[in-house]
């Protein structure tokens, strides 16, 4: 349910006003030096409040551990992470308790949780929880050396030139989505399991986790299916297994195949648009305008990159630890 992965694997925790959200990493060889410098970097980047278009709600981020750390060394015990929540105004969604907010959680969590779920700030559905993602993503870039994952986005609202998409945003005062790719650079051959385990599989499972996904594609994705079989073929040259195109996006039959492996994922609109809209209001089951008020992000694709990364990170470094690739003691 709030757990992924086999030998590398993480349980996530909390909630977006709660006092803490947090995240345990099991499986991390012992002996791997890990301090709180290592986190600062893509923790930056996740925030929120320093770029335009993202939410002006700001937190410290700063990792705070529980277990699994000695000396500055990883212990082989997992890992425990606390990120503490400070800057929260749950006042904001008290006044919209009545109205759940559409394209969001809100009307079926409420449903599945009888009225029992945290609903302040989207509480365990928030993408506040991506912090902790982000969090076991450092420790599994760290484990994967001569690895390379980088993210960038794409577009956003179907430009390239991204301040233009995110002003059509602003002068709309509504949200926007965005197209992010992933590429990694350093793979072996033979990662991943033929059908439910394949590498694609795996990836796709633990991007949709991602808050705000709404699509994937590898390689050259959809356009694969214009293509003739012998165009989208990609030409093996040498014994390493390189390819002289890589349409596959670097997985063939569910494993990689050394080759770069490339994927991009779909961010839609953050359903949190202060743009007034006619939803119900469950408590006199009549249609009304409403807006929603709050800090929300114009554009949260701008903070999905360093995430993207993360996930992928921790899919490869499991899957690296299943072919014993990577040793249980770091030296």
């Amino acid at each position: 349910m709030n757990s992924f992965g086999r030998l590398f694997r993480i349980s996530i925790f909390g909630e977006s006003h709660g006092e803490s959200v947090g995240i345990v990493v099991d499986g991390c060889p012992a002996g791997m030096p890990l301090a709180v410098d290592d986190f600062l970097p893509d923790l930056e980047r996740r925030k929120g409040g320093t770029q335009k278009g993202t939410t002006p709600r700001q937190e410290e981020d700063l990792p705070i551990f529980k277990s699994g750390i000695f000396n500055n060394k990883t212990t082989g015990a997992p890992i425990t992470i606390l990120f503490e929540n400070k800057n929260i105004r749950s006042g904001d969604y008290e006044k919209q308790r009545d109205v759940p907010r559409p394209g969001h959680a809100d009307f079926v969590a409420h449903k599945k949780f009888a009225g029992f779920e945290d609903y302040r700030g989207s509480g365990h559905f928030s993408g506040r929880l991506t912090v902790a993602l982000v969090a076991a993503g450092v420790i599994a870039k760290k484990i994967l050396t001569g690895i390379k994952i980088t993210s960038s986005i794409l577009e956003i609202g179907g430009e390239k030139d991204l301040d233009k998409g995110l002003q059509k945003a602003i002068d709309e005062k509504d949200s926007i989505g965005g197209i992010i790719e992933c590429r990694v650079n350093g793979l072996p051959i033979g990662l991943g399991e033929p059908f439910f385990d394949s590498a694609e599989s795996l990836l796709s499972h633990i991007v949709f986790a991602i808050p705000a996904v709404r699509g994937i594609e590898f390689g050259t994705g959809f356009a694969a299916a214009k293509m003739f079989g012998s165009e989208h073929n990609d030409a093996i040259e040498n014994m390493e297994g390189r390819t002289r195109t890589n349409h596959a996006g670097g997985i063939v039959g569910g494993l990689t195949n050394g080759n770069e492996l490339v994927f991009r994922i779909a961010i839609k609109p953050t359903s949190s648009t202060p743009k007034e809209q006619n939803t119900l209001n469950w408590q006199t089951g009549k249609i009304e305008n409403a807006s929603v008020k709050g800090r929300h992000d114009l554009c949260i694709a701008l903070r999905v990159p360093v995430i993207l990364e993360a996930v992928t990170a921790t899919v490869l470094a499991d899957l690296m630890l299943l072919e014993q690739r990577i040793p249980r003691i770091d030296s």
